[in-house]
């Protein structure tokens, strides 16, 4: 393998910007439930809220751990689930255009999940 310091660069990195820009899908559904509005899409059946409550958690509270590098491998789990959702389920008769946001977005953390956070986090795996 490549010199250990580009390897756990490049995993910080991944861990970063991956979970960063997941934020930025996160925390307009965190505002939502914040201001009480609980309507949300439900593609699995759940119900509108428990489903909102489970976006919040993959895509802005496990974010945020895999950012610090907290139980990174644990936290890509719920993302990478509600990516392929997003991708297979709720944009699963959209042309692939559409749903190659969700899809990247799993395959990272599922990077994410596989490889593990790397030296540079709270973690230090």
């Amino acid at each position: 393998m490549k010199n250990s310091l580009q390897v756990n660069i490049g995993l910080a990195l991944l861990r970063i910007s991956a979970s960063a820009m997941m934020l930025a899908h996160g925390y307009p559904k965190f505002q939502k439930l914040i201001s009480g509005d609980f309507e949300f899409g439900d593609p699995i059946g759940l119900g509108a809220t428990p489903t909102l409550f489970l976006a919040i958690i993959a895509e802005f509270i496990c974010p945020i751990l895999i950012i610090i590098g907290f139980k990174t491998r644990w936290a890509a789990i719920p993302t990478a689930i509600t990516m392929a959702v997003a991708a297979f389920i709720v944009h699963g008769e959209d042309p692939f255009g559409t749903k190659e946001k969700a899809l990247l977005f799993l395959s990272m953390f599922v990077v994410i999940m596989l490889l593990g956070p790397g030296k540079f986090s709270v973690d230090k795996k």
